[in-house]
């Protein structure tokens, strides 16, 4: 018995402990364990990362619009309503600060493992569609994260071994983001197995409902863009951007937009909205300004309809800007700009309600990722590169009335009545010789400024990649016209920059400077003035 005993009382420890053990397992889950879920229920955080998510487990404000809003001061598209703020000055991020870091957060965290247990899931469960949705979300985000970071982590990524990573060229994920976008079109051709619109549309209800055909023209602009980055290149493929801008987003019907409930917790809100309380200091440019009241050289004399719809006018009723990085003493009272919500330029307290604001600074506006009147201009840009100026100035037409009949269209809200663009007003706009010329005067300057228009808001890193493929002030080759007519840089640069413009942000604080210090030495990116490094794409 003594013996029995011995074995006996552990044996019954061990059963009750494995009982108690179960028990717990059963009502604590272990939080690192792969669980699978609904892929429907992944989806859109994936897309909602796109634009800024605001959810715990793809994170909060990682996206687009947070960084964009400083994104917007490098190119102009909007200034602080006071002077010298360190962005306006084209200053980067600065000591333990996440700003700047939000796409590198979208595309690691918010979007990262979401997105690969998608394609994993997916594939297990035969929903192509799904598997080829996110594939092209990674193409984009791919495109988006060296657009803005340059060098970044491709190979190691999401490696859940590591704890440091190393950093690989842009010209890298160039490729991957080809390489991905192709797997992104095969997926998306697939009918087999548990292909259904349907069930997509439960996903992607605020992106493309379900539309693969939609989707497949979304890849094809990513591609196109990734092709026309090069335009600086030896290697410059401009017949693979007309290529691909032919089989991409070619009318409005098919616009990439991200779409918001505005209504409920604060994450169904835009992020510039009234509503979210983020973009309250920003005014307009003289330069935005001045190009669309005709008072650029480019455009001289021809005042443009669209400031209506997305510029704000001031308490005379005109529209005039802000003068990058300086104050507003420059102004008369009444000539000074009211926000973009519609208030008194000095005030940066968001009213109760988007009633005054327009565009896509409403609460719940359509956002655009991609549109039609984007890949008009870059096709038209391509083209011209070409020297086939007569089919560029037809594509570069094609831009400028997509861009107009897509403010008509969807973003007609808060504009005046009698300031609401009509047919016969795109055309009066359009027969304005200034406005699409000749063949003989059609120059590169026409194509970049009417794109930068047409972007305006919306198209804050991809307009600032065009702005740095052109290194801001740059002249066409062989002539003595400056490529974005008017544009100045600021006047003294943040002190950070040593004498040199903006090119870069540094990669998220709370990842690499505190985890990877030694992957960032190697790119140079513990330097003061890392941020006016020019990107790969951008140089010769």
């Amino acid at each position: 018995m003594r013996i029995h005993n011995k074995w006996l009382l552990p044996a019954i420890a061990v059963m009750a402990a494995v009982g108690c053990s179960k028990k717990i397992d059963e009502a604590y889950l272990n939080p690192n364990a792969e669980t699978v879920k609904p892929i429907e229920q992944l989806l859109p955080g994936l897309i909602d990362n796109m634009t800024c998510s605001y959810t715990p487990a793809a994170g909060t404000n990682y996206g687009t619009t947070n960084d964009g809003l400083y994104f917007g001061k490098y190119i102009q598209f909007w200034t602080t309503n006071t002077a010298n703020n360190q962005y306006d000055l084209m200053g980067g991020a600065i000591g333990n600060s996440d700003l700047l870091g939000s796409v590198w957060a979208m595309h690691y965290y918010g979007q990262g493992q979401n997105l690969n247990r998608v394609v994993e899931w997916g594939t297990e469960q035969e929903k192509w569609d799904y598997v080829g949705v996110a594939h092209a979300i990674r193409a984009w985000g791919w495109l988006t994260l060296t657009s803005v970071y340059g060098e970044a982590i491709l190979k190691e990524a999401f490696n859940t071994s590591q704890r440091v990573f190393n950093y690989d060229s842009q010209e890298e994920i160039y490729a991957e983001v080809r390489r991905v976008a192709h797997l992104a079109l095969e997926n998306l051709n697939r009918t087999d197995g548990n292909v259904s619109k349907e069930n997509l549309a439960i996903g992607d209800k605020l992106f493309y409902q379900g539309d693969v055909e939609k989707w497949k023209k979304f890849v094809y602009a990513v591609l196109a863009r990734s092709f026309n980055h090069m335009s600086n290149k030896a290697d410059y493929k401009p017949d693979s951007v007309i290529k691909y801008c032919d089989l991409a987003i070619n009318d409005n019907v098919d616009n990439a937009y991200a779409r918001f409930t505005n209504a409920g917790p604060v994450g169904t809100y835009h992020f510039w909205g009234p509503q979210r309380s983020n973009f309250g200091a920003q005014r307009q440019t003289d330069f935005v300004a001045n190009l669309m009241t005709g008072q650029n050289e480019t455009f001289n004399g021809v005042m443009d309809p669209r400031a209506w719809y997305i510029l704000q006018s001031n308490p005379n009723g005109t529209f005039t800007g802000l003068r990058i990085a300086q104050s507003a003493t420059s102004l008369a009272v009444n000539d000074r700009p009211n926000g973009f919500w519609g208030q008194r330029f000095d005030s940066t307290v968001a009213p109760a309600n988007d009633s005054r604001a327009k565009y896509v600074f409403r609460n719940g506006p359509l956002y655009p990722i991609i549109t039609a009147a984007e890949v008009q201009f870059m096709k038209a840009e391509a083209l011209y590169h070409k020297s086939e100026k007569a089919a560029a100035l037809v594509a570069y037409e094609r831009g400028i009335e997509l861009s107009m009949n897509m403010l008509a269209t969807d973003f007609a809200t808060n504009v005046p009545s009698d300031k609401l663009l009509t047919p016969s007003m795109i055309s009066d706009y359009l027969n304005e010789p200034t406005i699409v010329p000749a063949v003989a005067d059609f120059n590169l300057s026409h194509i970049m400024m009417q794109k930068y228009i047409a972007m305006y808001g919306y198209g804050v890193i991809e307009t600032w990649v065009d702005m740095r493929r052109y290194n801001y002030t740059d002249t066409e080759e062989g002539t003595a016209r400056q490529v974005y007519t008017g544009f100045e840089l600021p006047s003294t640069f943040y002190v950070n920059n040593l004498g040199e413009p903006v090119y870069r942000a540094r990669p998220r604080y709370n990842s690499e400077y505190l985890y990877n210090i030694e992957a960032l030495q190697k790119v140079g990116g513990l330097d003061l003035n890392y941020h006016t490094k020019k990107m790969w794409f951008s140089e010769p």
